[in-house]
């Protein structure tokens, strides 16, 4: 996929990319127009970089070092670009964060999601989806499974929902994801992931 694109223009994969950001950890500001704010802890440094030359040609400024409450953070800005409004327009009811029910997933948003906010327990994954709600969950849960066939159920973790991606489902993931992740994100899916078959011949559900 290239990123090739004009000025202020989105191609394909920065669409895909700021999706996977928004169902994540990515956060908009709008006024007249919205801008994206990527912000990651230090430690994500090479996420952030990552993230900044996928979007460079709607930013101004690379991404830099600040100190925010105790934590070391990287971040940068895009600008405020129409294209991106539309995306807030979408995402977004009185400056909260929502689902919106046609959103589209693809091998990529899943990637970016999943480096954002995606977590490795034993055989499992979980997607740390506790910014949305209940509801919002359930719309994403719908969204998975139709957009890439994956299964998933509601987790509490301590008194908020997340998603838990279904062992039968992990294979599945793993294949859509992989091509597109960082390598130093690749700790967080289980090593064996266990297919359907496998899970059915050994009686497991």
């Amino acid at each position: 996929m290239s990123n090739g694109n004009t000025v202020g223009s989105l191609t394909e994969v920065q669409k895909s990319i700021i999706i996977g950001c928004l169902l994540g950890d990515g956060y908009m500001h709008c006024k007249t127009n919205a801008y994206l704010q990527i912000t990651h802890s230090l430690k994500q440094k090479e996420l952030v970089d990552w993230k900044y030359e996928k979007l460079k040609n709607l930013v101004n400024t690379m991404p830099s070092y600040y100190f925010n409450n105790g934590r070391h953070c990287y971040r940068f800005l895009t600008r405020s670009l129409p294209d991106i409004t539309s995306f807030y327009q979408k995402f977004y009811r009185n400056d909260k964060k929502i689902i919106p029910k046609g959103v589209k997933i693809d091998g990529l948003t899943l990637a970016v999601w999943f480096m954002d906010d995606g977590s490795r327990s034993r055989s499992s994954v979980y997607l740390n989806t506790q910014q949305f709600s209940r509801n919002n969950q359930m719309i994403l849960r719908k969204i998975l499974k139709k957009e890439c066939g994956i299964k998933s159920t509601l987790n509490i973790d301590k008194k908020y929902f997340r998603l838990r991606i279904r062992v039968e489902s992990i294979f599945k993931l793993k294949k859509l994801i992989e091509p597109f992740l960082i390598p130093s994100f690749k700790y967080k899916l289980p090593h064996n992931p266990v297919t359907t078959d496998v899970r059915r011949n050994a009686g497991l559900r």
